[in-house]
């Protein structure tokens, strides 16, 4: 086939989302629905993809990230008007284009390619893709001739009631020949009920013309439009379950499927284990045997074999073979843990590599810091990495042993098979093998107790505390005694 664009309508305001998000880039599954558009299009073949975008471009840029190119429509004037603003830029060479509404993310690459393939083969100046709904409501209907040929398109605010019973709908998806939609497109009209110039008015042109419309019927739920949060939600699992089926069927393990997301980018290999609430976004890959959750949500996190991970929030970070993480735990990014890690409840990773076998087992944080093999990090220890202008590193060398309730004030070493005592606050660095005790030294005061609590009673007298709320001072009875 001849050389082929394809065009995505990007610049509509969805009103009807009551969003400040423009509708396109609402997610399902963690990415903008825009993302599935284009990504369909191009396993289907498209290398020359327009995106025509509206007053949030800017916006639709930064959070599509393809290279793809991009039409400012201005003002929206309806569809016809955006595929005008895009045939402007359209390369001559290019023959043939296909019009994509940018909120169908359930649209694939083998429905594109059936529309190809009717459209080369009966050499139309226009295909169109249809689909039949029980409910039609909103969508232009697909008036044909008494023969079965294509007549027009009924739009849901112009059409009349008998063309309102029709259920065969536009999916809002077109393959073009572009020299015949270049001479239809300024003949467009604004008389409508929208003041808007609408693309399908070019196909009653093209069969004045006598040049051949031709009709594709594609699933609805492959074509399905998203106007509105319901049908976004309703998209969403329809594509949380095709996903979690093909896992499924190639050997993972789902428990409760009802309650887990996986998105369409992650990676799965044969015997991973998702437990009830797992939530699986980004590049997120889970390698061989590994068990996540439950309640559990990783975003760019490769987890390999047969680590375990519950209840667990992380991101961009790497868990290694064997380690297992939580429950309670939360890994930022930049974390990388080793085999056979054991990071425990309520502990915080940032930055961080954690070597082999080592634990830091609960109620901790670390960040910036590099912590070697074997190192135990006990209850309580705080790499303190930064002092309001910069972060420091903190390094924790092989066999080293941390006590309870530690600050390591960085930038500061701890050498290999050190110890640091319980309770103590290191700002220099410990030797191999050194005992670093760095706090105050205990104080007992004996008999303080009576002595305290015989102040109070006597501080407590009403005429005391009446003078005390004369000078503003709180009553003495609010004093408070160590407990």
């Amino acid at each position: 086939m001849e050389r082929t664009a394809a065009i995505v309508l990007a610049a509509g305001r969805g009103t009807r989302m009551k969003s400040r998000t423009p509708k396109v880039l609402h997610r399902l599954l963690g990415k903008p629905m825009l993302a599935y558009v284009v990504e369909a299009l191009r396993g289907a073949g498209f290398s020359d993809i327009y995106v025509v975008v509206g007053e949030a471009g800017e916006e639709v840029r930064r959070a599509l990230g393809y290279s793809v190119l991009y039409v400012e429509q201005g003002e929206p004037l309806g569809t016809g008007h955006a595929t005008a603003k895009a045939l402007e830029v359209l390369p001559a060479e290019i023959e043939h284009v296909f019009v994509v509404n940018g909120d169908m993310p359930l649209l694939t690459a083998e429905a594109l390619q059936k529309l190809r393939d009717v459209h080369a083969r009966t050499r139309a100046a226009a295909t169109i893709a249809t689909t039949h709904l029980e409910d039609p409501r909103g969508y232009g209907r697909i008036v044909r001739s008494p023969d079965g040929s294509f007549l027009r398109i009924a739009e849901e605010k112009d059409a009349t009631p008998e063309e309102r019973e029709i259920r065969e709908v536009n999916a809002g998806l077109y393959a073009f020949a572009v020299e015949p939609l270049r001479r239809a497109v300024p003949r467009l009209h604004r008389e409508n009920a929208q003041g808007e110039y609408y693309l399908p008015d070019v196909l009653p042109l093209f069969a004045s013309e006598g040049l051949p419309v031709s009709l594709v019927s594609l699933p609805p739920e492959v074509v399905a439009g998203v106007n509105d949060r319901y049908e976004l939600a309703r998209a969403e699992d329809v594509l949380r379950r095709a996903i979690l089926e093909r896992h499924m069927r190639a050997g993972v393990t789902v428990e409760m499927p009802d309650t887990v997301l996986v998105g369409p980018d992650v990676v799965l290999e044969e015997d991973v284990v998702l437990r009830a609430g797992t939530r699986l976004f980004g590049r997120t890959v889970v390698r061989r045997g590994a068990e996540i959750g439950p309640q559990t949500e990783l975003t760019d996190v490769e987890v390999w074999e047969e680590a375990r991970v519950l209840y667990t929030v992380a991101e961009g970070a790497s868990i290694g073979p064997r380690a297992t993480v939580g429950p309670f735990a939360r890994l930022r990014p930049g974390t990388a843990l080793g085999p056979g890690v054991r990071v425990g409840n309520f502990v915080e990773i940032k930055n961080s590599r954690i070597g082999e076998g080592s634990k830091v087992p609960h109620l901790s944080y670390v960040g910036d810091a590099f912590v070697g093999r074997d190192v135990n990090i006990a209850s309580g220890v705080i790499t303190v990495n930064y002092d309001g202008l910069r972060k420091y590193e903190t390094v924790i060398e092989d066999g080293a042993f941390v006590g309870c309730n530690v600050n390591l004030v960085a930038p500061v070493r701890v050498g290999k098979r050190a110890y640091i005592a319980a309770g103590s606050t290191i700002t220099e660095d410990v030797p191999d093998e050194a005992l670093a005790i760095a706090r105050s030294r205990q104080v007992v005061k004996e008999g303080y107790v009576p002595t305290l609590f015989a102040k109070r009673e006597k501080l407590a007298t009403p005429e005391r505390a009446s003078r005390a709320d004369e000078r503003g001072a709180p009553p003495a009875n609010t004093d408070v005694s160590p407990s």
